[in-house]
């Protein structure tokens, strides 16, 4: 059914209008964070590019290395079959989704994944499938079985957002539409026994459709939540347990990191004062260096932050709210940009693969044994320790419970000498991580004292990770 191209623009920013007015919503409904979360790191999952057979078969071989690496969430991007129909590139996007309730057989059978998603379960880890509730594939059977779930351009094409040709944007306004996308993910629960999703664009979905969907997920099982979408801070207050920091992580640090001039430490930090402010304290921030978006389109974490790449991973594995992501091929140093949509494998076997795997492991470990570091409001908040170079040195402590953290990060291509002020950091620390560019020391077990307005001297990009229980 051909819409006019005024129902187009009104059903195409339905979502924000939904979303913006809700953002003043007075009693919040607070979903419920599964415990298992409280420390958890989260790890990306690209089957197409993880081995050469880009199989679930293939795949599974690595789920020991990874219960080692220390990888609790494992997030799973779209498993669907992909549209034919204005496909890009040879075997197309995983986000133009034909059907929501079937598997790629380029990966694999619909038992080999509940055998996957059990065997996941087994050795301890969790599961969350990456769900496109705003468009589908082209040829999608909703497309000619219920046109009216879908916008239409005047000329009685298909339409899609920014240059995504190879999707059909789906029409919020129906209230059909939301029916039939929850039944998808209930099934998806329900059959394949998975533990929440990451919702693909987020934002572009009314936040009560949101609310509606945790309510009936968490009716049959505590699931966790992410959502694509920095924006609206309404979401993690009424249905998501996690969103992302596109600002700090796309944006901040890739720009400190190539020493862009206005940004530094400072920027930062008033980008933490507000995000505090904002977002409810249960709330989990994923942070990160690389994500499957970066890889592909921005480059590499070693193209877009050069010698900063570690420090900058270290500040997403201690900073205030962060829930820490990992991208295949991270722990083992890969350094080449994936095509999106081809087979191009992940090289598992580079120079550094087991200094780069003993560097993730050793700052999961780390996440996972301080509970001042665990996620959201089962972690403690972040004191800065103040310097003689606030632009340049990020020293903060985070403490709980007699546990504290204590990390020092000198973010700058230069080295630096300064003194702190005051003496709330003072006391005598284990060191767990230190390091300069792209080299490191791990699990040294040194002993470091620190002393009232105490002085230090650190290379360009350098770090250091403390703690002290008592």
């Amino acid at each position: 059914m051909k819409k006019l191209f005024s129902t187009l623009l009104a059903a195409g920013f339905a979502a924000f209008l939904f979303v913006s007015c809700c953002n003043n919503v007075q009693q919040p409904w607070n979903p419920t964070t599964p415990e298992w979360a409280k420390k958890s790191t989260i790890y990306e999952v690209n089957i197409r590019q993880f081995t050469p057979e880009g199989t679930f078969a293939a795949f599974r071989e690595h789920l020991p290395r990874l219960q080692a690496l220390g990888a609790d969430i494992l997030w799973f991007m779209p498993i669907h079959p992909i549209g034919v129909k204005n496909r890009k590139g040879t075997l197309g996007s995983y986000y133009s989704v034909q059907c929501f309730r079937k598997i790629n057989p380029e990966f694999g059978t619909e038992e080999e994944f509940k055998d996957l998603v059990r065997e996941i379960h087994r050795l301890g880890m969790r599961i969350i499938l990456d769900f496109v509730p705003n468009h589908t594939a082209p040829d999608h059977r909703w497309v000619t079985e219920n046109p009216e779930w879908y916008i239409w351009r005047e000329d009685g094409t298909l339409y899609y957002k920014h240059d995504w040709y190879d999707i059909a944007q789906l029409n919020w306004q129906n209230p059909e539409v939301a029916d039939a996308i929850l039944a998808d993910m209930l099934f998806q629960i329900r059959e394949w026994n998975i533990d929440g999703f990451r919702q693909d664009v987020a934002g572009y979905v009314p936040v009560q459709f949101w609310e509606r969907a945790r309510r009936e997920f968490d009716a049959i099982r505590p699931t966790f939540h992410l959502a694509e979408d920095e924006n609206f801070s309404v979401f993690l207050h009424r249905a998501f347990d996690a969103n992302y920091t596109w600002h700090l992580s796309n944006t901040l640090m890739n720009r400190i990191a190539q020493g862009r001039p206005g940004y530094d430490v400072n920027s930062i930090m008033r980008w933490h004062h507000e995000d505090i402010r904002r977002v409810p304290r249960r709330a989990f921030r994923m942070m990160f260096t690389s994500n499957h978006d970066e890889n592909s389109w921005a480059g590499t974490e070693f193209d877009r932050m050069g010698d900063a790449k570690a420090t900058m991973a270290v500040l997403t594995f201690t900073f205030e709210n962060s829930f820490p992501l990992i991208y295949n091929g991270q722990e083992a140093g890969h350094n080449r940009m994936l095509e999106f949509f081809e087979n191009d494998s992940i090289d598992w076997d580079g120079p550094r693969a087991a200094d780069w795997t003993d560097f993730y492991t050793t700052l999961v470990a780390m996440k996972r044994n301080n509970e001042a570091l665990w996620n959201g409001e089962w972690g403690a908040r972040m004191v800065r320790v103040n310097t003689n170079e606030q632009e340049r040195v990020l020293a903060f402590t985070r403490e709980k419970n007699g546990n504290r953290v204590f990390t020092i990060l000198n973010m700058s291509d230069r080295p630096v000498t300064f003194t702190f002020e005051g003496d709330r950091f003072v006391g005598q620390y284990t060191e767990v991580i230190r390091g300069t560019g792209n080299y490191f020391t791990t699990n040294s077990d040194n002993r470091v004292t620190f002393t009232a307005n105490q002085t230090m001297s650190m290379d360009a990009w350098s770090y250091q990770v403390l703690v002290m229980n008592f």
